[in-house]
């Protein structure tokens, strides 16, 4: 090419671009050959590039949803996972044509029509299904009526109260807007208003049961402009019982075990810091266990947080207390000794109370025939029976 001069170069310029367009001639024929009379027809000056009623007011487009299947809700991601299908009706005046049955096209074919540019709003990431071929429907019915269906599965977001988790409640919501129709080119209605999804009442999910679900439509105002949408809220309650099992009679019952330190002797050190040790560790675990499905960062408390708090304080406590009441007997070691003194002025005094008590007058006998001293706990002890 850099050998030629600059008319010979024009005109290879010349013959490739004729080559190109006998291609795609060629190309357009072969595809109007395979296509029937019928769709030949409907296809003849239809411009997919103009909406239906192009001069004539907006195109109401309808909806309904059927939801297949619920995934995965995380509260770590705050998203939830759905397999739904995603059909779509409205009228396009240019397609009309004669007879009583309406025409399955391929989904393929929807290349040829126009179509609503209707997407998930709040939606992280979402698939088209295309094994075998292309999970989509079109069907032409005699008066126009377009009906477009799309077999999708879609990650979209879900912002979660967990303050009283787990005992709590979520409201998550699919959003369906148009991207670049305003309310003046397109309209989106619910088919059946809250009929118009389905699905939900034999959904079965793992932690959560759906206690209600209903539909609106509403705009979505931009800097752009006001576009129409959609929104279907359904709300979530969470399945306590798998909680119950897990974590609150597993921490309740460490709470019970670190209370029978209080029966051991004072003297028995190593059993009562093993059972107080091991309980405040088994606690601490049971608490990180309980964590790991939720967000590591956030700025309220759940109640499961304050229960498991609460236990761990007494798990604690009971570990502190022996500790304290340890120390004490270390640097007070007559503290529980009363001498002969006190229990003999008790003794010689047959009027007071006490003295009817036949322990305490079992006690003075005794003390008195040996070393004449006596604990503060077994004075106690007697003298309360």
């Amino acid at each position: 090419m850099a050998a030629l001069p600059s008319g010979g170069r024009v005109i290879v310029m010349l013959l490739i671009s004729r080559m190109l367009e006998n291609s795609l001639l060629s190309a357009e024929v072969k595809e109007g050959e395979i296509l029937p009379p019928t769709i030949q027809k409907l296809m003849k000056g239809y411009n997919k590039y103009l909406r239906p009623f192009f001069d004539n007011g907006p195109v109401t487009v309808g909806m309904s949803l059927d939801i297949a299947s619920i995934d995965t809700i995380s509260e770590i991601n705050m998203d939830y996972t759905a397999t739904i299908f995603l059909r779509q009706r409205w009228t396009d005046e240019r397609l009309v044509f004669e007879g009583n049955k309406s025409l399955s096209l391929d989904g393929r074919l929807v290349e040829l029509l126009w179509v609503p540019d209707t997407f998930i709003v709040d939606s992280k990431k979402s698939f088209l299904h295309d094994i075998t071929v292309e999970n989509r429907l079109i069907r032409i019915f005699p008066n126009g009526t377009v009906l477009y269906a799309l077999r999708i599965t879609t990650t979209v977001a879900c912002n979660m109260d967990l303050t009283k988790y787990p005992m709590d409640k979520q409201t998550c919501t699919l959003q369906l807007e148009s991207w670049g129709y305003n309310i003046n080119d397109v309209m989106f209605y619910w088919t059946r208003g809250n009929e118009s999804v389905s699905g939900l009442d034999t959904l079965r999910l793992a932690q959560y049961t759906v206690e209600d679900h209903y539909t609106s439509a509403s705009e979505a105002i931009y800097e752009t402009g006001h576009y129409p949408k959609l929104i279907f809220h359904f709300e979530l309650k969470r399945s306590i019982l798998y909680f119950i099992l897990e974590t609150y009679v597993p921490s309740s019952l460490l709470v019970v075990l670190s209370w029978v330190s209080f029966w051991i002797s004072q003297s028995s050190v190593p059993a009562r810091i093993c059972i107080g040790v091991t309980t405040v560790l088994t606690m601490t675990t049971l608490m990180m266990g309980a964590r790991t499905s939720l967000p590591n960062a956030n700025c309220f408390i759940k109640a499961i947080d304050v229960y498991l708090g609460i236990c761990f304080s007494f798990i604690f406590g009971a570990l502190i207390e022996y500790a304290v009441a340890h120390f004490c007997t270390l640097n007070h070691p007559n503290a529980n000794i009363v001498m002969h003194h006190y229990y003999r002025h008790r003794c010689r005094h047959p009027h007071h109370h006490h003295y009817q008590n036949h322990h305490l007058h079992h006690l003075c006998h005794v003390s008195s025939a040996h070393t004449g001293w006596i604990t503060v706990t077994r004075w106690e002890a007697l003298t309360r029976r």
